[in-house]
């Protein structure tokens, strides 16, 4: 049976040669930062810790990232750009505003709750950065926000989501998003895939200008309203 390499093991090898690509060793401090960040928290992660689990020494690490700063701008840099990625191919394959829209809360709700770097975006605290860092993640997240305002007019001029405040709702559904960080459960009695589409689907129902679907009554219920 082949041996089972496990995600540290994973991102040591990208230093074991020499001549790896540099992209590919900025990639590994950067899955293995977002990991530690996630499990024991941004300040109680040191650069010592991340250059513990690559097995190299500080001073390598050091000649990637400038600072523990700079490696969190990347961990946000890398979850943004894949949302924003795989939200642009979701535009390729929908049509209405509603439709986009619903696809952009889908994406965004499935990438944070199964890619660390997706986690990292609404788990972590960005005030903990310094200032021209925080500003740069700032405007990362100020893309996601623009996208998303997007298709809540196109969903409007279309007729296809209510007349409303495109600011305030996009707020609203960026504040539902965002609080899955803080207790979303990978655990719970919902599969992944379920409750991505259970979410967004609860985000969509009150803007969308399509009638809710009529609940479906029991035998039971029916046979006891003719008795």
């Amino acid at each position: 049976m082949p041996k089972r390499i496990n995600r540290r093991e994973e991102a040591q090898k990208a230093f074991q040669n020499r001549k790896r690509k540099p992209e590919l060793k900025r990639d590994a401090v950067l899955s293995t930062a977002a990991h530690l960040f996630l499990k024991q928290g941004y300040r109680r992660t040191s650069m010592e810790d991340i250059a513990d689990h690559l097995d190299i020494t500080k001073p390598a690490l050091y000649h990637y990232f400038t600072s523990k700063d700079d490696i969190l701008v990347g961990c946000y840099s890398q979850g943004i750009a894949s949302i924003l990625e795989r939200l642009d191919d979701a535009d390729k394959t929908t049509g209405s505003g509603l439709e986009k829209t619903r696809a952009f809360l889908r994406v965004w709700v499935e990438m944070i709750t199964t890619m660390e770097f997706g986690q990292c975006v609404v788990s972590l605290d960005d005030n903990e950065l310094a200032p021209a860092a925080r500003s740069e993640v700032r405007r990362l997240k100020r893309r996601i926000d623009r996208s998303l305002r997007e298709r809540i007019a196109e969903g409007v001029a279309d007729g296809t989501m209510k007349p409303c405040d495109i600011r305030l709702v996009a707020f609203a559904f960026g504040g539902a998003v965002n609080s899955i960080g803080a207790w979303y459960d990978p655990n719970g009695k919902l599969s992944t895939a379920a409750f991505v589409k259970a979410y967004t689907d609860i985000l969509i129902d009150g803007v969308s200008m399509s009638p809710p679907p009529k609940p479906v009554r029991s035998s039971k219920s029916a046979t006891a309203s003719t008795t």
